[in-house]
């Protein structure tokens, strides 16, 4: 079947997911419509992919009846209350990341998902990579041993985005790129809860998380260090060191091209979408959209690659950092 997508938002990493989805074999996913708060900007959008509908609100998006799932690509002080309100009127939804701002809030959405018997998954589309896949696999089958250390830094000069110096739209360093470590620690040592954790952030003058550093502790001895930053470009790789052996994913971690395994090294490719792309290897979110394809096609109402408990792996160590930190979280 063709997935009929319809898209809550005109900015980059909406470009950057329609474009995915349009690259080659381009037969498998639709886009009926695309939704923002102004017309004329939803046109504009619309008119660069050849999409046939326009509107000027996301209330039409998950009114249309022609669409079966929804991706939600605005800033994430409106996450919570759309993703609720898309289920509620009958779509399955694919929602950036973060979903929320905390624990209880990620619950919200989950309950009105499983009320409304809709799909419903976060956007961390590093767990659809092909090499991620790998990766768990190799960890899984025992190659690495023990795990030991994971060490991992994600640094992206993106201060000056106007949602990092205002506390209230969402975007401060943690929940917008410290959560792509987290979720990699979280693989890597299968969401066991961590017997330890400490952090410390760093702020901007309105309150805004900046940089932090995390170090989790688990209870066979492997630690977690976790480094972000919002301020510079950093060299974003990761390793993975086990009692036989590491894994080395590449730059960009959170969406690789490569990765180093014991085995030898892996790859995936990054597919060509017909509009450019304004983040690091944009093209793999295509892997995403192929895996709601996959579940929908399947009845499934979570993914597989990212499933409910997952996400709340991910947000109970994001609701100790804050406590810990101090983090201003105010939407």
């Amino acid at each position: 079947m063709v997935l009929r997508w319809g898209i809550c938002g005109a900015g980059l990493i909406c470009n950057d997911f329609v474009s995915a989805l349009l690259a080659p074999p381009n037969n498998v996913h639709e886009v009926v419509c695309v939704g923002a708060r102004s017309l004329a900007r939803a046109q504009e959008f619309a008119d660069r992919f050849g999409i046939k509908k326009a509107y000027g609100s996301y209330d039409e998006v998950a009114t249309d009846p022609n669409v079966d799932v929804v991706y939600i690509g605005l800033i994430p002080c409106y996450h919570v209350k759309l993703s609720k309100q898309i289920l509620k009127a009958g779509k399955n939804v694919l929602c950036e990341k973060p979903v929320a701002v905390s624990l209880n809030q990620f619950l919200e959405v989950q309950q009105v998902a499983k009320d409304c018997k809709r799909f419903f998954m976060e956007a961390i589309w590093s767990r659809c990579f092909p090499i991620y896949r790998k990766i768990k696999e190799e960890i899984h089958s025992g190659n690495l041993g023990g795990i030991l250390h994971v060490q991992c830094q994600l640094c992206y000069s993106v201060v000056e985005t106007i949602r990092f110096k205002k506390p209230e739209l969402g975007g401060g360093g943690l929940h917008e790129v410290g959560i792509y470590t987290i979720q990699l620690a979280t693989m890597v040592f299968n969401n066991e809860k961590p017997l330890k954790i400490t952090a410390d952030a760093s702020f901007s003058d309105q309150g805004v998380d900046q940089n932090g550093c995390m170090t989790l502790t688990y209870k066979n001895g492997g630690k977690a260090v976790l480094v972000y930053s919002t301020l510079f470009q950093g060299k974003n790789s990761a390793i993975i060191y086990g009692s036989k052996g590491k894994i080395e994913i590449d730059e960009p971690f959170w969406a690789p091209a490569s990765a180093n395994l014991p085995s030898g090294k892996i790859t995936n490719e990054i597919p060509c979408g017909p509009a450019p792309y304004n983040f690091p290897n944009s093209g793999g979110l295509r892997y995403e959209a192929d895996c709601v394809k996959t579940c929908l096609e399947a009845g499934n109402l979570e993914c597989s690659e990212l499933t409910f408990a997952d996400s709340q792996a991910i947000y109970q160590i994001i609701d100790e950092v804050v406590r810990l930190t101090g983090i201003n979280v105010q939407w």
